[in-house]
């Protein structure tokens, strides 16, 4: 590493790149001290009426990458998601990159391998990801330095990743007048989902904050970044007068309104695998499983 860079005033350049079907971000994150980058919570596309793949978003941040010359270092996945395919093997496949996760995807394979019974196809030790993140660990995206989270409750496997001033939060966080994600997945838990979003709150007030999703509530434009201290001020779910006990129950009595994710069924059983898929049957074609009443 050059010596004269002092990593510690670097801002992360981040580019983020939208799926509509899944009201995803997913984000280019690049050092701007050199050509280095990772890529964020990437997308498939799934038309699940025809069972249709499409790589249109993965191909339009690999073109990004190869138009600005980049050097993609790592393929991040926030946690395993239940709204969207993971395009991380793909993106790989095509230009690189180590293939990251938190190491409680073990977990989170002994969940959905028993649901979806792909134990005998599914180790349940991460070995599908090139690399488990631990909670508190560092890493570098060129000159860039990477700090590693553990923010459970939404999954058991849920990490925040703040490179730079940058804080990418997964599904942990929403924009202030969204609130927060749902805790009622298998492993979730609301209690210790507010103690892993206080644990966000203390980080410095003007750390710029990237989200996942949107919804665009109230019909505002959607929008991706907001910061550290509009959170602590203006989150309608966890904002700094809200106790403990008053989120639990919230977040407990609206989890039971919500329907399951239109795409969980096909995504888990995929991103479990790191983004590939099963192996083709003997007549040549892809299968992905529906469990009967599993989420019900």
């Amino acid at each position: 590493m050059n010596a004269a860079i002092d990593n510690s005033t670097l801002i992360p350049v981040v580019t983020p790149f939208f799926d509509a079907e899944s009201n995803t971000f997913s984000y280019v994150v690049k050092d701007p001290s050199s050509a280095a980058c990772a890529v964020i919570d990437s997308v498939l596309g799934l038309d699940y009426a025809s069972g249709g793949i499409s790589h249109e978003g993965a191909d339009a941040m690999i073109k990004f990458i190869r138009d600005n010359e980049l050097r993609i270092e790592w393929i991040i996945e926030t946690h395993a998601h239940a709204d969207h395919i993971s395009a991380g093997h793909y993106i790989r496949d095509k230009i690189g990159g180590k293939l990251a996760i938190g190491e409680q995807i073990k977990t989170v394979q002994k969940v959905f391998g028993g649901i979806y019974n792909i134990d005998n196809e599914l180790a349940h030790d991460g070995s599908q990801f090139d690399h488990l993140f631990t909670d508190g660990e560092t890493y570098k995206i060129g000159n860039l330095e990477g700090h590693v989270m553990h923010t459970p409750g939404h999954t058991p496997a849920c990490m925040s990743h703040l490179i730079g001033d940058a804080l990418f939060v997964g599904d942990t966080l929403f924009m202030p007048d969204a609130g927060t994600a749902r805790a009622d997945f298998p492993g979730g838990d609301a209690a210790t989902l507010y103690r892993s979003i206080h644990k966000l709150l203390q980080l410095p007030g003007e750390t710029r904050v990237f989200m996942c999703h949107d919804y665009g509530p109230n019909d505002r434009e959607l929008e991706y970044e907001t910061t550290i201290a509009e959170e602590r001020e203006r989150n309608i779910h966890v904002n700094q007068s809200i106790s403990e006990d008053e989120f639990v129950k919230m977040r407990t009595a609206r989890d039971k309104t919500l329907a399951m994710p239109h795409l969980i069924l096909p995504s888990l059983q995929v991103n479990v695998r790191a983004g590939e898929f099963p192996a083709a049957e003997d007549n040549g074609l892809v299968y992905l499983k529906v469990p009967i009443n599993a989420f019900k």
